[in-house]
């Protein structure tokens, strides 16, 4: 539509009819729980917590979404509901799209030989919120997962369909900042001192990366730090294309580096073409500014 976008209280009235409505067709996972998927995903991970092998084996919690997922070979069957909801939110101006967050409930735990089923609702539409993307109204589904008919965990999908604010002028990009919390602010102020730290368990010895408030291993609470040497290898990457990303030059390599102490981490790959990046390419750590107040850890690919 032409002009501002539509808002009124007839406008917010229709929006909030659609709460409590299917967002999705009852589904059926496409494979029941099982040890290959659980296995694949501790390596992707690299989550060596005893509970998710042997014959007591539990699924990892975060794996919640991943048994309803569709597939590449098919797209979720979504309501009409659904579709109509997001129509009259384009068709009112606010046809731009952007993932906020998502929220899991882990109500028991999921073993292998699970059958799971699972259904969506549009759980809420939020009134007109003014955000620096632009003006817009927060949609959450709600997926409700079962094992044998039984609750078994809660998934919240957030997003804002908005109208992209005018700007007069560009300012200048910067590229996105870190979040810090509690849990890492010791690794930034490292990175600060151009320190690559990565935490170790005191009680186990075991070392982690990102950081966490406790030991995967053991459920240690104490730890202290050890300064990585800098070495590494890439142990898988991609090469970003599409979309373009604001203070960002596509294309260019991300890589998930293994260093040589064990642990793995995500950066760039810089210093080759990203057409050279290849797994297995050795690289060293450097620490390099991108503007006043961002430094950050990247990887200086070595070619023999």
């Amino acid at each position: 539509m032409n002009g501002e976008p539509e808002v009124h209280e007839e406008f917010e009235a229709r929006l909030k009819a659609y709460e409590g409505r299917p967002a999705a067709a009852t589904g059926v996972g496409r494979d029941p729980v099982n040890e290959p998927m659980i296995r694949h995903w501790c390596e992707a991970m690299g989550d060596t917590s005893p509970a998710y092998t042997g014959p007591d084996a539990i699924a990892p919690p975060t794996m919640l979404q991943a048994w309803t997922m569709a597939g590449l070979s098919r797209r979720p069957e979504r309501t009409a509901a659904y579709d109509e909801l997001l129509r009259l939110l384009d068709e009112s101006g606010y046809d731009a799209v952007v993932a906020t967050d998502c929220e899991q409930e882990y109500l028991r735990p999921l073993r292998p030989g699970d059958e799971i089923t699972f259904d969506s609702v549009i759980e809420s539409v939020s009134d007109l919120k003014t955000t620096k993307l632009g003006a817009g109204h927060f949609v959450t589904t709600r997926t409700d997962i079962r094992a044998g008919g039984e609750l078994a965990g809660t998934h919240r999908f957030r997003i804002l369909k908005y109208a992209p604010a005018r700007r007069s002028r560009r300012p200048k990009e910067l590229r996105p900042r870190p979040v810090i919390n509690r849990d890492n602010a010791g690794f930034w102020e490292g990175v600060a001192r151009h320190e690559l730290l990565i935490q170790r368990c005191t009680g186990c010895g075991d070392l982690r990366f990102p950081w966490l408030p406790g030991c995967n291993s053991c459920g240690c609470l104490e730890w202290d730090t050890v300064e990585a040497s800098g070495e590494g290898t890439v142990y898988s990457y991609v090469v970003m294309h599409h979309p373009p990303f604001p203070a960002f030059e596509p294309p260019y390599a991300v890589g998930l580096i293994e260093l040589a102490e064990g642990v793995r981490m995500v950066s760039n790959v810089v210093g080759v073409p990203y057409d050279k990046v290849r797994i297995g390419m050795p690289v060293r750590l450097e620490f390099r500014r991108y503007d006043d107040a961002l430094v950050l850890p990247v990887f200086q690919g070595v070619t023999r």
